[in-house]
């Protein structure tokens, strides 16, 4: 009788336990802090409907006007069904999610309620109501008071959630479980500071590669580059995104859906306020994720001859730019033809004396085509892992391929791949890889060929891993300065 009085006692709320030090512990210090901070923040400039934004946790001092400037992309007026908030445990490791399944969360501006799906959501695979993950964490505190003051007086709960596990897999099925809530009725608030302790240019550089990764909206692009951060012996770089967990969830959330833009909106480091110290910084960026209007079918997208020539112009461009002055070209969006300024997906190649030089690319677009192509060509001379960096020396010998692709379709046959048509995309678990178009062609492979060596050596399953894998198909609009006979030798 005891025990089941025990498991129907009320949770009780969750008292602060950073206020006073991350953020003031006084109701109208607080206030004038969250005021200062969305006076200086990013405005509101919407894509589309917001579905999730990424924050910083850190001291206000340090990060507030960064995470105000992800707030302020939330429409106000707008009644969320649920808020979800979505943190990394930074002092303790366990198996799975851990709600918060009651009670309040209490700040200095008043009580928050938890919403009454966090009780449910605690019965899920990979989630617990264990309690005490909370009792000391500050990724999910920081940011109730940020709600707390863009809604003013509307009334709102949340569903606190921190990940306690490191497993890659574990973070995939949080995902399957948060997935259906994943749309525009709901918003999710994830957590993480970036870069921690490099010194300041190092940061800059560090910070702005991983946003990169993360607006491509790929797991395998984020897992790579994050790892590829780390391995560079960057000195005192602890970590290139303490959240990554949680970030993590999300993409295997967004992922293969193809309405889905993410975008940077502001990032700095706190090397950049005035008593920052440069040589030890840690790393803050607001990002925005959006439900893009899909209703035009990218299998009727079209380019152009000219259209294709400006693109391949805009790839040699920003190739040159970024190689030599670490600068990211930024073409006129006035000039651009319409077919330009319209989102597709694409893959940029680089290829030196026929030899594969570099070739990354994105299903997800996270703006206009030509913004797409200059994207991926930055990121295939520099954040192509099989390489090393394109270096000055190299630039007249490199040609430049661009592929502009269809959105991705499911198959339930593999008969429904046609040679030469269609590019393949697989994923298995935590695992997935593409291969182009082109590439069965050039290599006058089989159908079967195609996806074993896709699955072995892109998605790294094994050859015959494609056959309990899901399979996407998709389209390509193939181009080439060799092709089209454009000569960009200097001399």
């Amino acid at each position: 009788m005891k025990n089941e009085e025990s498991q129907s006692a009320p949770i009780p709320d969750r008292k602060p336990a950073v206020a006073g030090s991350f953020y003031p512990g006084k109701a109208e210090s607080l206030k004038e802090a969250l005021r200062k901070a969305f006076e200086n923040a990013v405005p509101r400039k919407n894509e589309g409907e917001v579905l999730a934004i990424i924050v910083p946790h850190a001291g206000y001092v340090y990060s507030a006007k960064v995470a105000a400037s992800g707030f302020n992309q939330i429409d106000p007026e707008k009644k969320y069904e649920h808020i979800f908030i979505i943190g990394s445990s930074h002092r303790m490791s366990f198996n799975g999610a851990a709600v918060y399944a009651g009670g309040n969360f209490i700040t200095p501006l008043g009580k928050v309620p938890v919403d009454k799906l966090a009780e449910t959501l605690s019965h899920s695979p990979g989630f617990s109501a264990n309690m005490t993950p909370h009792n000391d964490e500050h990724s999910l505190e920081v940011q109730v008071p940020f709600l707390q003051h863009y809604y003013l007086e509307k009334e709102f709960s949340i569903v606190p959630i921190i990940i306690g596990t490191q497993n890659k897999e574990t973070c995939r099925k949080i995902a399957e479980t948060l997935s259906p809530y994943f749309n525009e009725h709901n918003l999710f608030i994830i957590s993480t500071d970036l870069s921690h302790y490099p010194e300041y240019e190092a940061a800059q550089r560090s910070d702005e590669t991983i946003i990169h990764a993360i607006e491509q909206n790929s797991v395998s692009t984020f897992l790579k580059t994050k790892a590829k951060l780390e391995n560079e012996d960057t000195p005192n770089l602890l970590t290139a995104l303490c959240g990554w967990t949680s970030v993590l969830t999300l993409l295997h959330i967004t992922e293969t859906r193809s309405n889905i833009k993410i975008r940077k909106v502001d990032s700095q480091n706190s090397g950049d306020v005035s008593f920052g110290d440069k040589s030890r910084v840690v790393g803050y960026g607001a990002m925005v994720i959006e439900k893009v209007n899909s209703s035009k079918k990218l299998n009727e997208f079209n380019l152009t001859e000219t259209d294709k020539e400006n693109l391949l112009h805009i790839a040699r461009k920003t190739l040159e730019t970024y190689v030599e002055d670490r600068e990211i070209f930024k073409p006129s969006k006035d000039t651009m033809d319409k077919n330009l300024l319209q989102q597709a997906g694409a893959f940029v190649t680089l290829t030196k004396s026929g030899q594969l030089r570099g070739c990354i690319g994105t299903f997800k677009p996270s703006g206009a085509v030509y913004e797409t192509v200059r994207d991926m060509t930055v990121s295939a001379a520099s954040n192509d892992y099989r390489f090393e960096p394109v270096n000055p020396k190299e630039l007249d010998g490199i040609d430049i391929e661009i592929s502009v692709l269809t959105p991705l379709r499911k198959i339930q046959s593999i008969s429904e791949i046609e040679i030469g048509k269609h590019g393949i995309y697989i994923i298995k678990g935590n695992h997935s890889g593409t291969l182009l178009p082109q590439v069965p062609l050039k290599q006058g492979w089989t159908r079967e060929e195609f996806l074993g060596y896709c699955a072995r050596d892109k998605a790294g399953i094994g050859w015959s891993g494609w056959k309990d894998a899901e399979i996407y198909i998709y389209e390509a609009i193939i181009f080439s300065e060799k092709e089209m006979k454009i000569n960009h030798n200097k001399d």
